[in-house]
């Protein structure tokens, strides 16, 4: 059997080894990337101050976060959310202590919409004003990356079990490959790392994992049912299958991701851009990347192949 004309050859030697190659060196510069930047953690994962404001009027805020830097609060972040005209104010501390911080919270609260006011044309309103620990940081952290680590290994446990242990080896190398890209990302580009990027990135595990499986589905059925033997023609012909599909997913999830990057503002900024990110990636990944790992892996039909009972003795009993 040979290739149709339209088909791409996903699987040959040489394409192999250009998109591992540059796979690998990209998973490597995120790496050094992250060990070198780490993140730069929400208040989510840290200790700090959370103030909500609201004014009655559309308010930029590079200038509510120059106001507060004028005013001492040096370290200051300033978002907008759900409306220009709601923003959040999040204060680092250094102080550990968080029966004290949580009970200056309040009076720093106070001492914000007091700065805000005074340099605002229209009245400022106090929403609310607490304190994140860093003991409840500590949990979040733990507790995050445990859930990305259950997450690939109930990933790898189903898909070894639906459908044999080398695809699911490889769904998680894939997996993998697409969350060591988005992690590098949020460091190379200091995106803050809160609780909604975290959701970002289970949100990509799920998405990518889906893709991941409907190619090797279309792999297993032409493993059992094509009558060529090469490995690689079978792939690559289970690709061709799937690439319509595949494109056609990923185009539109990303024409809302867009649409959410471009207008959601601050709130979801991280949260669109890392799904931004893991789509794009997770597509090129369930094309070029995770079949690879089955050639690696040397994927045959044996390795799927459905037993069939011998009856023949059973019929001609008498």
């Amino acid at each position: 059997m040979a290739l149709l004309k339209n088909d791409i050859d996903f699987m040959s030697p040489k394409v192999r080894l250009v998109t591992g190659s540059v796979s690998f060196l990209v998973i490597i510069f995120f790496l050094i990337t992250i060990v070198v930047k780490g993140f730069e953690l929400g208040l989510d994962f840290t200790a700090g101050t959370l103030i909500e404001v609201g004014y009655s009027e559309e308010v930029n805020p590079e200038d509510v976060r120059r106001q507060l830097v004028d005013n001492g609060f040096v370290d200051a972040t300033v978002v907008t959310f759900g409306s220009d005209r709601d923003v959040l104010v999040r204060l680092p501390v250094e102080d550990s202590d968080s029966s004290q911080m949580s009970d200056a919270a309040s009076s720093m609260g106070v001492e914000v919409l007091a700065v805000l006011s005074a340099n605002s044309a229209t009245p400022v309103e106090l929403r609310r004003s607490e304190f994140v620990g860093p003991r409840v940081g500590s949990e979040l952290t733990e507790q995050a990356a445990l859930a990305v680590l259950m997450a690939m290994l109930i990933i790898m446990i189903y898909v070894a079990i639906r459908f044999q242990y080398k695809f699911g080896v490889s769904a998680v190398a894939a997996l993998m490959h697409d969350v060591v890209v988005v992690l590098g990302v949020i460091s190379l580009f200091e995106i803050s790392f809160d609780l909604t990027t975290l959701a970002a990135l289970l949100a990509v595990i799920g998405y990518s994992i889906n893709d991941s499986i409907v190619v090797f589905d279309r792999v297993r059925e032409n493993l059992r049912s094509a009558r060529s033997s090469s490995i690689e023609f079978i792939i690559n012909h289970s690709l061709n299958q799937v690439l319509v599909r595949s494109f056609a997913t990923s185009f539109t999830t990303l024409l809302a991701l867009w649409a959410m990057f471009i207008v959601g503002g601050e709130a979801i900024y991280s949260f669109s851009l890392s799904l931004i990110v893991g789509v794009s990636v997770g597509f090129f990944t369930s094309l070029f990347i995770a079949c690879n790992f089955l050639m690696y892996l040397k994927i045959s039909k044996e390795d799927v192949a459905v037993l069939v009972r011998d009856t023949t003795e059973i019929d001609s009993t008498p």
